[in-house]
């Protein structure tokens, strides 16, 4: 499985955080890798590690895991003792979101959430509140839902999928981000910002400890925030992005067609699941062709001429193009600065 990139947009928002605190960007982003010259493209993209190592030197250098976005910091170490509080003892989800949310309700920045059930419904929700966020870029209330989500799934080991997300705010600039982050049909201008999933979800079994947990926390944020999704198998989006990725880059893309017969329905039926989740199958293949290209360029001097092969472009002009959409540089340019 390549890679996965960062739009540039989560690059900057994360740094205002920096900013807020007095921080100065440009030594964090030589840590993590990056060059302050990714900063200028619309378009430009950075690989998943090296936005996780970034948001982990702010996390270090503020003393803050919301990174400013909160009304006030959550100290170092706070999410790492609600797991220890929800991984012990909790019988299953249910049990455990409830100590999460007992948890965050004793600091006063939060992240607040609560688990809401509506009655003689078979759909749960997280309502998250983020009312006292200072949350322009929109970084905060994304990556609250975003690892609340992921952290919910890593407790049952199963990605949970999402019905849908709420979000009260317009929908933003970047919102073509969305289907990939959450898998999930998205909806902007809600009354609330909430995850909505199924309610037998929660009568699912916790099963993880403290081992498992200590793992995770060495893994983040990168293991919940960018790139995790135990698999990725339990939607449809999560199936076919694995399929596509474990082709690359020995075999071609797969078509819809074989990606049909792998998942055994119709074609038919995997588009109406694809436009159900909030996306295409074009939209996931040029998604993972797009995060390989990056990783590959970033990572070394490979021959653009192969990769373009190995992506399945017909000639390397048309992956010029495909990639100057998907970042707005140059296969050339962007190998030349390093990624």
């Amino acid at each position: 499985m390549p890679t996965r990139s960062v739009s540039v947009h989560h690059v900057r928002a994360a740094l205002l955080g920096a900013e807020r605190g007095g921080v100065p960007a440009e030594p964090l982003l030589a840590r993590a890798g990056l060059h302050s010259d990714v900063l200028d493209g619309e378009h430009a993209r950075v690989p998943a590690e090296q936005f996780g190592q970034l948001v982990r030197m702010l996390w270090t250098a503020l003393d803050d895991e919301l990174i400013g976005f909160g009304g006030t910091p959550s100290k170092l170490g706070t999410f790492a003792m609600m797991g220890h509080a929800v991984v012990h003892g909790s019988r299953d989800l249910r049990q455990a979101l409830r100590r999460g949310e007992a948890f965050y309700s004793l600091f006063p920045s939060g992240p607040r959430f609560r688990l809401v059930e509506p009655p003689g419904g078979d759909e749960a929700r997280m309502e998250f509140d983020v009312t006292g966020y200072d949350d322009p870029l929109r970084f905060g209330a994304e990556s609250t839902v975003l690892v609340a989500h992921r952290f919910a799934g890593w407790l049952i080991r199963r990605r949970i999928g999402l019905r849908r997300v709420e979000f009260t705010y317009p929908e933003p600039r970047h919102a073509q981000e969305y289907a990939l982050l959450f898998g999930a049909p998205c909806v902007f201008g809600a009354a609330r910002t909430a995850a909505v999933f199924d309610r037998a979800d929660l009568d699912e079994p916790v099963l993880r400890d403290a081992a498992a947990l200590g793992i995770l926390l060495r893994r983040a944020p990168v293991a919940l925030l960018v790139c995790a999704d135990h698999g990725g198998t339990s939607t449809v989006t999560g199936r076919v992005r694995h399929l596509i990725g474990a082709s690359l880059p020995v075999a071609p893309v797969p078509t819809p067609e074989q990606l049909a017969e792998r998942l055994s329905v119709s074609p038919q039926t995997l588009r109406r699941r694809l436009a159900a989740e909030g996306t295409t199958y074009q939209r996931v293949r040029d998604q993972v062709r797009r995060d390989h290209a990056i990783a590959a360029l970033t990572g070394g001097r490979v021959s653009i001429e192969r990769l373009s092969r190995q992506l399945g472009f017909s000639e390397p002009s048309a992956f010029h193009r495909a990639f100057r959409r998907w970042t707005g540089e140059t296969p050339r340019a962007f190998q030349a600065r390093g990624g």
